[in-house]
């Protein structure tokens, strides 16, 4: 007889949300090499959880086969975590765009995980050093202790800031029991430039405004950020999900204005005034100057021709960098790629070659865009194999 009747690596958003459905089965623990649990949880959303989205759908999820998500999506959504928070009293408000906050603090959150998983057991700073399959799993932890169980799921997260502990060892233990992996690599994560580009961007460190940012067929509208090491800001978190190695990005500096018809108009209404000083209505003063001295903009409006004005209206609408590179799993908030989802049951998320493996969260090929999207599907993958355990 096992010990366990589940056994569940990682005490994060899914692992946590899983036990709650699996300990109804019988026996469960979480095992986690964390001093505490839902570590991410607690940062998330400048330590309010931005712990999912009202327009959630599997539209906002990238993945090698975009129609996976749907059914654990569409059995457990948003709306179906918005009622758990509320039957927990937790206060929450919508920011922008559908993103929902906390209104005092992500550790509500983790309360109301702990809560709902018992009578679930929580082994924390615990790791495991060994895993193996016969009839059931067998696991050899960090302490010497060695526990069996009939279902193991894999809630490890991805390689995204790894200072909080992040490591790929849920690829590692795909691996060992011969299922795909889809390439990895960091997502929703700031850009970096080379020396060229950085001489303008790295003065305006701190400038931020209203943008559309495109790339690889995909454009997102929200913030942009210029930092000392790049641009961040909403937008280019979103957009970095798409980019590629050496592809350009085409930046919109004035998204939803007709910035020809403007320049054409104020040089109607007022030919005297300097370019620059007509680029300060629409913009950051600091990010105007930058852009004349590195674009040679001068003179005043009378002087341009519409020609020149077309010109700067699509350098202003269609700015195009080549980022070098990320700043990598050190600052990504997800991490893209992981365990294909091929060799997973989109109902269950169970191995489809292992018997009594699951895989859910971030670890699998399914990463959400900024806003709360990754947590849902958390909720989501966690639910869907949870509830599969309790029904088997």
């Amino acid at each position: 007889m096992s010990d366990y009747r589940t056994v569940i690596l990682g005490a994060g958003a899914a692992g946590l949300h899983c036990a709650a459905y699996a300990a109804k089965a019988g026996r469960t623990l979480v095992i986690d090499h964390a001093k505490a649990p839902g570590e991410k949880i607690r940062i998330s959303g400048g330590g309010r959880c931005n712990f999912t989205n009202l327009h959630c759908g599997p539209a906002n999820f990238l993945s090698d086969n975009p129609h996976f998500a749907k059914s654990a999506l569409a059995r457990y959504t948003q709306w179906d975590f918005i009622d758990l928070v509320a039957r927990h009293r937790i206060p929450y408000h919508e920011k922008t765009l559908g993103q929902l906050f906390c209104d005092t603090s992500a550790k509500d959150i983790i309360a109301m995980l702990l809560s709902e998983m018992q009578p679930a057991e929580l082994r924390l700073q615990t790791s495991v050093t060994e895993i193996s399959k016969d009839s059931d799993f067998t696991l050899r932890l960090s302490d010497g202790a060695i526990l069996t169980c009939e279902n193991l799921v894999i809630a490890t997260g991805g390689k995204s800031i790894p200072k909080m502990g992040a490591t790929g060892f849920g690829h590692r233990i795909a691996q060992q029991f011969g299922l795909p992996l889809t390439e990895t690599r960091a997502g929703l994560v700031p850009f970096t430039f080379g020396e060229a580009d950085m001489a303008l961007i790295k003065p305006l460190s701190g400038v931020a405004l209203p943008a559309s940012v495109s790339s690889n067929g995909a454009t997102f509208a929200e913030a942009l950020l210029f930092t000392h090491r790049g641009l961040s800001g909403p937008a280019i978190l979103q957009i970095s999900s798409y980019w590629r190695e050496r592809q350009s990005i085409s930046v919109n500096l004035l998204p939803g204005k007709d910035v020809f018809q403007i320049l054409r108009d104020q040089r109607q209404k007022s030919g005297r005034r300097n370019l620059s000083t007509v680029l300060t209505d629409l913009m950051p003063a600091r990010l105007v100057t930058a852009l004349a001295d590195h674009w040679q903009l001068s003179g005043n409006l009378a002087d341009q021709s519409d020609s020149a004005l077309a010109a700067l209206a699509d350098r202003l609408t269609g700015w195009l960098l080549t980022p070098t590179g990320s700043e990598g799993y050190r600052t990504a908030e997800v991490t893209l790629g992981g365990v294909a989802t091929s060799a997973l049951d989109a109902r269950t998320m169970q191995c489809r070659s292992v018997p009594g493996l699951y895989f859910i969260g971030e670890v699998v090929d399914v990463t959400g865009w900024l806003g709360g999207y990754n947590f849902q599907w958390a909720w989501s993958s966690a639910h869907a194999a949870g509830t599969a355990i309790a029904a088997g």
